[in-house]
């Protein structure tokens, strides 16, 4: 069966490649993703998405014994013990290495659906079907999977690179609006660090950009995953990382934003949405540049401008300093005591700030408390 023709096909190398799929009507595409091998599928699906989830449950039941696990909403998701339940269903009904997963949801779903093909028998073969904004442009592609627990977000994960991404638009249609303007975080970030006609695109019509039916939006989610592919691509497991300003910063860079939205997240038990933090982290991360010298005053201010023009949050003051300080010493990116950030030196010019000033980090969160 041939794809239908409104299908755009982007292609994720690497030492296991797969195609990401944007379109509508790609049912049949999910199964020929699978592969002839596979005799049982576990159906990693967002519980309250049980009706949209219909048709491709029944297209996966067709050709397969399947074994379909709702899961709880958003973050919640994402824990040891829901993770512990996913493995014990597998034991139960037999899953193999020859075997695999399908995601349906956001990118909570994504991530922890991911993170269990991942870990059962060292890894079987998964194909993600994102259901929102965020989770076509940000969790699906590039094989990052994880879990939160009490210390931070995504500390315990894995790197499984899917078999496939399939990329549904229509679901976007069924989406609350504040989830499709939260997806946009993730979006306006991949334009501030590599394709400025993401921000030329919302900036020229806010209200196409989230239209999930029109032309506009459908430029900005191939746009934004192809800038995730090509950094993937060039760095898949963030092992050119650099530690001080100087050269590309590698995957890191997609964390743009992220060292203080982590922080925040946290703050709120992961109650705020992940595009929203995101944008916060955004333009606190363009002040901690512009204060500290890197970026020019056009550019730091144009996050607000642009991550606001779709009613994205600019400001946060729910949470101390001292609070979101502890919860940034946990990212990732950090190196022993040292905060490590992505920031930019210019428009699509991504570099690292390693160990800013107390100062300096006082100034811009006072500058983030000030815009909330």
């Amino acid at each position: 069966m041939s794809e239908p023709a409104d299908t755009s096909r982007l292609h994720v190398a690497g030492a296991a490649p797969y195609h990401v799929l944007i379109g509508t009507n790609l049912h049949a595409e999910v199964v020929g993703m699978l592969g002839d091998s596979v005799q049982r599928v576990a159906f990693l699906y967002a519980a309250d998405l049980g009706e949209l989830a219909q048709p491709l449950l029944e297209a996966l039941v067709a050709e397969y014994d399947v074994l379909a696990l709702g899961l709880p909403e958003g973050e919640q998701a994402k824990s040891a013990a829901i993770a512990a339940d996913c493995w014990d269903a597998l034991g139960e009904s037999g899953f193999t290495r020859s075997d695999a997963v399908v995601t349906f949801g956001g990118g909570a779903t994504t991530d922890l659906g991911g993170f269990v093909a991942a870990t059962w028998l060292r890894g079987v073969r998964v194909v993600h079907v994102p259901t929102t904004l965020l989770g076509m442009v940000d969790a699906a592609v590039g094989g990052k999977t994880g879990i939160n627990t009490g210390a931070g977000k995504n500390l315990v994960g894995s790197f499984h690179e899917p078999a496939g991404v399939v990329c549904d638009l229509a679901t976007l249609a069924t989406l609350p609006r504040p989830e499709l303007v939260s997806g946009m975080g993730e979006v306006i970030k991949c334009g501030f660090i590599a394709d400025p006609e993401i921000l030329t695109l919302v900036e020229k019509d806010p209200e196409a950009a989230l239209d999930p039916a029109g032309p506009v939006l459908r430029e900005l989610v191939e746009r934004s995953i192809q800038v995730k592919i090509d950094v993937v691509t060039a760095d898949l497991k963030e092992t050119v990382a650099t530690t001080d300003s100087a050269g590309w910063p590698g995957r890191e860079v997609l964390n743009y934003g992220h060292t203080m939205a982590h922080a925040i997240e946290r703050a709120e038990s992961y109650s705020m949405r992940h595009g929203d933090a995101v944008a916060i982290g955004c333009v606190f991360v363009a002040e901690l540049a512009r204060l500290a010298g890197r970026l020019d005053d056009a550019t730091a201010d144009r996050h607000a401008a642009t991550f606001g023009s779709v009613g994205l949050p600019t400001g946060y003051a729910g949470a101390s300093y001292d609070d979101l300080h502890a919860g940034m010493k946990v990212d990732k990116k950090a190196r022993g005591n040292t905060l490590r950030f992505v920031v930019l030196d210019g428009l699509a010019e991504p570099a690292i700030l390693a160990g800013p000033s107390d100062e300096l980090l006082r100034a811009a969160y006072d500058a983030m408390v000030g815009r909330a």
